[in-house]
């Protein structure tokens, strides 16, 4: 576990720590995440990191941080549908649990060339369709406000000790995707029992383990591993390109369409078959980001089974109208099947097991202002 003692006195030492030297915070069963060559992970960076992620300056109106669209307590998600930026624009999608997010293949729910985080940390900052955090054309604005702090005089020293100017939008975004790879979730009390501890989970959580793992409701084809996700990297393992699956949500014209503007992979490939497929999340924490799906549009996890259980979500009216279970390009692994009463609280059991309340609450991760 990282070392919690005299962590203060570590981040204003004099140089960073080399990757080697890092220690990750990694539970039971969990693997070393890849990190880039070029920026390697310190205990300085990240406390940086988590400096800037709470910060309201990181965006063009003082009004919002990274942490207002990924609460701690709800896994790094903000608990609704779709996000909002800082203009109160929305976004297509929902926001994604950071938890393990370095893990990743790849990035937000369906573009297949994030590959990193300190990519991928360019676009809330800065991109315009839709506006996020704002940020675009105020690059020099940022960096003004970031070196009027003498707190970040010293934290961005600290994590960058052998650059000349280390406040720099290079060095910002590298301190954020360190924080983000931080974000490590592996104490869960299903965790703790596959550690040998047969007490941590219930009988009925143990029921549905069994279920979640077999073929009839077939959910581990896409939600398997450590992650519970079909696409990760790691130390040891060559990382996989970026796995999507259409689950059977819409079919708006009883030929697959998903809603405009919201189509998934087929924004990028322009292929029909790419239609209404999305990268698969992690389930960990699950219970506590609600709603669910890309576009927030199941409210709980009990429809969610309803969903799966039909093989595709049927819509009676309105403009999203379609049957799912009929869509031409859902998943192979979407066949529908039967619950009994108490196989679905079986299955609710333990999904509620893959919740772990230390990461939700750890302190090294929460708003250090």
């Amino acid at each position: 576990m990282l070392r919690r003692a005299g962590l203060i006195m570590l981040l204003l030492g004099a140089c960073a720590e080399a990757a080697d030297d890092y220690e990750w915070p990694l539970g039971v069963g969990l693997p070393v995440p890849l990190v880039p060559d070029d920026n390697p992970m310190s205990t300085a960076k990240v406390e940086l990191g988590r400096h800037l992620f709470y910060d309201t300056r990181l965006s063009g109106n003082h009004s919002q941080a990274c942490a207002s669209c990924h609460l701690q307590e709800l896994a790094f998600t903000d608990g609704l549908a779709v996000s909002e930026g800082s203009t109160g624009q929305h976004t297509p999608r929902s926001s994604m649990s950071l938890a393990n997010v370095a893990y990743a293949t790849t990035l937000t729910w369906a573009n297949p060339v994030l590959l990193d985080l300190e990519a991928q940390m360019l676009v809330p900052l800065f991109g315009a369709e839709p506006v996020e955090l704002g940020l675009r054309g105020l690059e020099d604005e940022l960096l003004a406000r970031i070196r009027e702090v003498p707190r970040y005089q010293e934290l961005f020293a600290a994590a960058f000790p052998d650059d000349a100017e280390p406040i720099s939008l290079h060095n910002l975004t590298r301190a954020l995707a360190c924080f983000e790879r931080r974000l490590i979730s592996g104490n869960s009390p299903h965790d703790r029992y596959l550690a040998g501890d047969t007490s941590a989970i219930s009988e009925s959580a143990r029921r549905g383990a069994q279920l979640f793992n077999g073929e009839k409701l077939e959910c581990f084809h896409c939600h398997a591993g450590f992650n519970f996700q079909d696409s990760v990297a790691y130390v040891g393992k060559p990382p996989r390109n970026g796995i999507y699956h259409n689950t059977g949500l819409y079919n708006l014209d009883g030929k697959g369409a998903y809603p405009p503007g919201n189509t998934g992979l087929h924004e990028f490939t322009g292929v029909p078959a790419d239609m209404g497929r999305f990268r698969v999340p992690t389930l960990r924490n699950i219970a506590v980001t609600a709603p669910y799906m890309h576009d927030g549009s199941i409210a709980t996890l009990d429809e969610v089974l309803d969903h799966y259980a039909a093989g595709g979500r049927t819509i009676a009216e309105g403009p999203h109208a379609g049957v799912g279970r009929d869509n031409p390009y859902k998943s192979s692994f979407i066949r529908g099947f039967e619950l009994s009463p108490q196989e679905r609280a079986d299955v609710l059991a333990f999904l509620g097991s893959l919740t772990d309340e230390e990461f939700l609450t750890d302190p090294e991760l929460a708003d250090p202002w």
